[in-house]
């Protein structure tokens, strides 16, 4: 499996990304810069964690317009898998890529440290490696992660199957106390219609390795090589 991970400035995550997919397909990926207009062969495109443009305006939004986001529209629109993790989730959003859009935490305050998630969806090619409502142990690290749509929205990925991923207790109860940011419906990661486009705002890929204190990261990345060959 080929992975092709966007770079903007400011991106910070690009080289966890790496080194996840390298784990989990014996592969090294691609790195493209934002500048590019063209992507190389890929199975999978991934827009990593970090501050794009230093977050200003909104998070996201100025690098949505990045020359190479209108080959990763074009892949996508083919079918080509692609993978948001946090700053790239809200790339995704400020692309029009998902619905939606990423706020500031309700606490308003920069949040760090692990919390639980729950699998909504497991028949996908980015959750074939967990079980439906199984409970995993991931990092979050930002400041807008408050996801929120509409409530047609909010209903429309609720019937489809489109959340992904829920904010949760370690029993994979939802509890507002668990709710981190206050997004909507717990809604920790969202599908395209399709399944094909994933944005998620915790960390998978740095709980890859016991060495940094988990591996319920490692699931998403060995289910996405496994899908994907």
């Amino acid at each position: 499996m080929k992975a092709a991970i966007v770079i903007f400035p400011g991106s910070n995550r690009e080289r966890d990304v790496c080194a996840a997919l390298k784990r989990a397909s014996g592969k090294q990926p691609a790195i493209v810069w934002h500048r590019e207009s063209e992507l190389p062969v890929a199975d999978l495109i991934v827009l990593p964690g970090g501050f794009a443009y230093g977050d200003y305006l909104r998070c996201g939004a100025m690098a949505a317009h990045s020359p190479i986001m209108r080959e990763v529209k074009a892949r996508a629109a083919k079918g080509v898998p692609v993978l948001g993790i946090c700053n790239g989730f809200q790339v995704l959003t400020e692309a029009g890529m998902l619905p939606g859009a990423l706020l500031a935490n309700r606490t308003l305050s920069f949040i760090c440290h692990d919390v639980h998630l729950r699998v909504e969806n497991s028949q996908t090619i980015f959750t074939c490696g967990y079980e439906a409502c199984q409970a995993i142990r991931v990092p979050v690290a930002h400041h807008d992660g408050n996801y929120t749509a509409d409530e047609t929205t909010l209903d429309r990925l609720e019937g489809e199957g489109l959340v992904a991923f829920r904010y949760c207790n370690p029993a994979g109860e939802l509890t507002d106390a668990d709710n981190v940011n206050g997004s909507a419906r717990c809604i920790a990661g969202i599908f395209n219609e399709t399944r094909t486009v994933l944005g998620l705002m915790p960390h998978p890929e740095n709980v890859t390795d016991p060495l940094l204190g988990g591996t319920d990261g490692q699931g998403l990345f060995d289910g996405i090589v496994s899908a994907l060959q």
